[in-house]
C-alpha cells in the first residue's frame, strides 16, 4: 500500500472512530446520568436511541449532498453542528434534552461516517474495499477499546457532563484534520438536484440493486446485534451483574477488541473465500453463540464469565461479518458512491434504532431482552444472506462457496 492511501486510512479511521466515541465513552456514565436527571439507566438509554435515529436521518441528507457539493464541504458543515449539539448534551438539564441534543449530535456526527465509506469507494475497487474496510476497523478500532474506559474515568473523577467535553476536543481535532489534511476525492456535480423529488429519485435508483438490498438488509440486521449489545451491556453488566461503572468500562473493552480481532481475520480469511462465503460461515456462528447466551441466561447460568466470553465471540463473528456485506452492498456503485453509502447507512440505523427502542421499553429484571435481541437480529441476518446466495441477482462468482 501507497504512503499516500496509508494516511488516508488513519484519517478515515479517526473520522470514523468519532462515532463509537459519540456511542460508547457515555455508556459507563448512565447511572451517574439517571441519578441526576432523576430517571433510571433503561430510559437514559433513549438518548442511545434518539442518537440512532438521528444518524439514520442525517445520512439521508448526506448521501445526497455529498455527490453534489463534494466530500469535504458537508464533513467539515457537520462537524460543526456535532460539537454545538455536544456542548449542548454537556449542559442538559433534563433527560428530554439530553435525548434532543444527542440526536442532533448525530445529525451532525453522521457525517463522517457516509462520507469515509464513499472516500473508500471513490479510491478503491473490487476486494480491495472489503480489506480496506477491515483495516479501517483496526485503526479506529481504539475507540470502542479506550472509550469506556476513558469514559467511565472522566465521569468518576469530574462528573457526566465533562465526558461530552471530552468528545468536543476530540471532534476539534478531528476537524482541523480534516480541513488541512484530507483530500478532496470527488468534485462537486452540478447536474445532481437537490430537490426532494429527484433526491428520492436518486435513491431509488440505488433501490433498484437487488444484490444491494439483500445485503444491505442481511448486513443491517446482523449490525442491529451490536446495538442490541450497546443499549442493552450497561443494564445487564452493571445491573445485573454488579460491575462497577469502571469495570464496565474495562468489559467494555475486552469486548470490542473482540470485534477489532474479527476484522483483522477477516483479512486472511478473504484469502481463501470471497465475502458472501465468509459472511454465511460467521453469521452461522454468531448465531449459535447469541442462542447459548440466551439459553444460558434463562437457566440462570449466565454469570460475569460466560456473559462475556458470549459477547466477546459475538462481536468477534460481527467483526469478520460487518465489513464483508458492506463491501458486497457498495460493490455494483461507482459514481452513486455518496447516494450508496448514506442509504446502507441509513437502513442500519432503521434496524439499530428499532432495536435500541425496544430493549430500553421492554428492560425488565428477569427477562434478557439483550440476548433475545441478539438472537432474533443474527437469525433474520442470517435467512437473507442464504437467500442471496440462491438469488439471480448474486454474481455467479459470488454463489461459489
Amino acid at each position: 500500500m501507497s504512503k499516500k492511501k496509508f494516511s488516508l486510512l488513519i484519517i478515515l479511521g479517526s473520522i470514523m472512530a468519532l462515532g463509537p466515541f459519540s456511542i460508547d465513552m457515555y455508556l459507563p456514565a448512565f447511572q451517574s446520568i439517571s441519578d441526576d436527571l432523576h430517571t433510571d439507566t433503561a430510559r437514559v438509554g433513549y438518548s442511545l436511541t434518539s442518537f440512532f435515529a438521528g444518524l439514520f436521518i442525517g445520512q439521508m441528507f448526506y448521501g445526497i449532498l455529498i455527490d453534489r457539493f463534494g466530500r469535504k464541504k458537508p464533513l467539515i458543515v457537520g462537524y460543526l453542528i456535532y460539537i454545538t449539539a455536544t456542548l449542548g448534551c454537556a449542559f442538559s438539564w433534563s433527560l428530554d434534552s439530553l435525548v434532543v441534543f444527542r440526536f442532533l449530535m448525530a445529525l451532525g456526527g453522521c457525517s463522517g461516517m457516509v462520507i469515509s465509506r464513499a472516500i473508500v469507494r471513490d479510491v478503491f475497487s473490487g476486494d480491495e474495499i472489503a480489506k480496506t474496510f477491515s483495516q479501517l476497523v483496526l485503526v479506529m478500532g481504539v475507540a470502542p477499546i479506550i472509550a469506556p474506559t476513558v469514559g467511565g474515568f472522566i465521569n468518576s473523577w469530574l462528573g457526566w457532563p465533562w465526558v461530552f467535553g471530552m468528545m468536543v476536543l476530540i471532534a476539534l481535532a478531528n476537524l482541523l484534520m480534516i480541513i488541512f489534511l484530507l483530500p478532496e476525492t470527488k468534485g462537486p456535480d452540478d447536474s445532481i438536484s437537490l430537490k426532494m423529488k429527484n433526491i428520492w429519485s436518486e435513491y431509488h435508483k440505488v433501490l433498484k440493486h437487488r444484490s444491494f438490498v439483500l445485503y444491505a438488509i442481511a448486513g443491517s440486521f446482523a449490525y442491529a446485534g451490536l446495538f442490541a449489545y450497546l443499549t442493552g451491556s450497561p443494564a445487564e453488566f452493571m445491573e445485573r451483574l454488579g460491575f462497577s461503572d469502571t469495570e464496565y468500562g474495562w468489559a467494555f473493552a475486552f469486548n470490542a477488541s473482540g470485534f477489532i480481532l474479527g476484522s483483522q481475520v477477516n483479512r486472511l480469511i478473504l484469502k481463501r473465500h470471497n465475502e458472501l462465503s465468509a459472511s454465511l460461515r460467521s453469521v452461522s456462528l454468531q448465531l449459535g453463540v447469541a442462542a447459548s447466551l440466551l439459553i444460558l441466561s434463562y437457566m440462570h447460568l449466565a454469570g460475569p464469565a460466560l456473559t462475556l466470553i458470549s459477547t466477546f465471540l459475538y462481536l468477534f463473528m460481527l467483526g469478520i461479518l460487518n465489513p464483508n456485506t458492506q463491501a458486497l452492498a457498495l460493490r455494483p456503485f461507482v459514481g452513486e458512491a455518496g447516494r450508496s453509502a448514506a442509504l446502507m447507512g441509513s437502513i442500519q440505523m432503521i434496524a439499530g434504532v428499532l432495536t435500541s427502542g425496544l430493549i430500553s421499553y421492554l428492560h425488565g429484571d428477569s427477562t434478557p431482552t439483550m440476548a433475545i435481541a441478539m438472537v432474533s437480529c443474527t437469525l433474520i441476518s442470517l435467512i437473507l444472506l442464504i437467500v442471496s446466495r440462491y438469488s439471480p441477482a448474486i454474481e455467479p462468482e459470488l454463489q461459489k462457496a
